[in-house]
Order: structure tokens, then sequence, then C-alpha cells
């Protein structure tokens, strides 16, 4: 099988609606996340080069750098929340009959749902990098393209939303619940930080549509 970052649109969306445990909610968050920085990079290539935008170019330009690195990282995760899965799957299937076999699975699913969350965190903090860097472009980038720099944040704010939603499910499986709380709490402090910052982003576009 082809690495789901490698399938087609049509490919990945067939597989994503059929009852395949991969690709999934994370999957289609992180997917969700390229496309939106994505977006942003694509305003900056409409803003480098026009005399109009000559006194913002460094700093679109440095944008830019920085959104195709977390394009290509957001793709990776696409691929590395399918992996993440794949133990935690096999985890639920193992036998439970004898107080050996529930204590030996209770172990391995503690380390598999300990591993499937750092996949949605790692999203989650490329979403809030993604965010911070697309309100450059919709502040300075060419008006002609402004509104896909909102459509990006959108993206984005909802592939944020989307990991926290998968950080959560496996937290709430976890026995230590110490360490389930400590994750949690780093989830929602990204979350309380980026939000805003979208919602703000997102209504500047539109003022500056206005």
């Amino acid at each position: 099988m082809s690495a789901l970052n490698q399938l087609s649109c049509q490919e990945f969306t067939a597989q994503l609606s059929s009852k395949a445990p991969v690709p999934g909610g994370g999957g289609a968050c992180a997917l969700a996340g390229a496309i939106g920085v994505a977006l942003g990079t694509m305003v900056g290539n409409l803003t480098v080069g026009k005399k109009k935008y000559a006194a913002v170019e460094p700093e679109i330009r440095s944008a830019m750098e920085q959104t195709e690195a977390l394009r290509i990282r957001l793709l990776s995760l696409v691929e590395e929340d399918a992996q993440a899965f794949a133990p935690l799957a096999k985890a639920y299937s193992l036998p439970s009959s004898t107080p050996q076999e529930k204590e030996q699975k209770a172990q391995v699913m503690e380390q598999c749902l300990k591993d499937a969350c750092a996949v949605p965190l790692a999203l989650m903090q490329c979403c809030c990098e993604a965010i911070r860097l697309l309100a450059v472009f919709g502040e300075k980038g060419s008006i002609i393209a402004v509104s896909d720099a909102g459509v990006g944040v959108a993206l984005c704010k909802g592939a944020l939303q989307g990991a926290y939603l998968n950080v959560k499910i496996n937290t709430r499986a976890m026995k230590n619940r110490d360490y389930a709380f400590a994750i949690e709490a780093q989830a929602e402090k990204l979350l309380a930080h980026t939000l805003t910052l979208a919602d703000q982003i997102y209504h500047q576009v539109l003022d500056r549509l206005s």
C-alpha cells in the first residue's frame, strides 16, 4: 500500500470514507493543516516581486520558508498518525482471559495510548505555528489573494481543534491520570493561546476585503 501522503485526493478520501482503520480523523487533520499552511505560501508567492509590497518582502519571504517547512512536516504527520494508531488498534485485540493477560494488555495499552497522543500533540503545535505565520500573510500579503490567507487560517484552526479531540480520546483511556492530565494541560494551553488569534486573523482578513 502506498504511503497515505502519496495517495491522490480521490484515493485518500475514498480510503478515509471506508471502514479501514487509517486514515482517520488524525490524518485528515494533518492534511487539512498542510493545505491551510500551503495557502499561506501561495499568498506569499503572489506578493513577492510586486513593487507595491517591496517593503514587506523580506518578512514575507521569511514566513514562506517557515510555512513550506511546516507543510512538509504536516504531510509527514499524516503517515505518522497511521503508524501510531496501528499498535493501539492491535492492543485492543490482545487477549484478557487471565489476570496475567489482563495485566500485560493494560501495560501495552498504556504505552500505546501515550505514543498515540504524541502525533496529535505535535500536530497541534504545527497548527499553532502555522496560524501565527498566516497572520503575516493575512495582514501584509497581496490583497488579491488575502482571502486565501483567511481560508488557510480556517483550515488550520479546524485541524487544531480536531487534533485536540484526538488527544482527548487517548488520554481518557489512560490509567495513569497524572500523565493524562499533564498531556491535556499541554493541549489546552495550545488551544487557549491560538484559537482567539485564529479568529482575529480571520476577521482582519474580512476587514481587508470590506
